[in-house]
């Protein structure tokens, strides 16, 4: 039997958006982006026993840009495929509700 592959990010709905990343040894991952005002302190994502880091956040129809602070480092979301260039000259991952 194949294992079910988890998707990245889903909505329902209700417009409430769950972000994923796989990162196993990982100690902390945040979510940051145009949703929480890139506040760190409304970004921590909890891990569960597969690795898999999630949070969920409740967003009103648009398009938001983020990215991951995987301990310290930022890292665009590996499964997104949609990227804009940011103020600071890198990349930002883009989703649309």
């Amino acid at each position: 039997m194949a294992k079910k592959k988890e998707k990245h990010i889903d909505t329902s709905p209700e417009n409430t958006v769950v972000f994923s990343l796989n990162a196993p040894g990982a100690d902390t991952v945040l979510i940051l982006g145009d949703f929480n005002g890139w506040d760190q302190k409304n970004g921590g994502m909890k891990k569960n026993q597969k690795g898999v880091w999630k949070k969920s956040f409740s967003l009103s129809p648009g398009t938001y840009q983020y990215k991951f602070l995987v301990d310290g480092d930022w890292r665009l979301d590996p499964e997104c495929g949609e990227l804009v260039t940011n103020v600071y000259g890198t990349l930002n991952s883009v989703i649309s509700v």
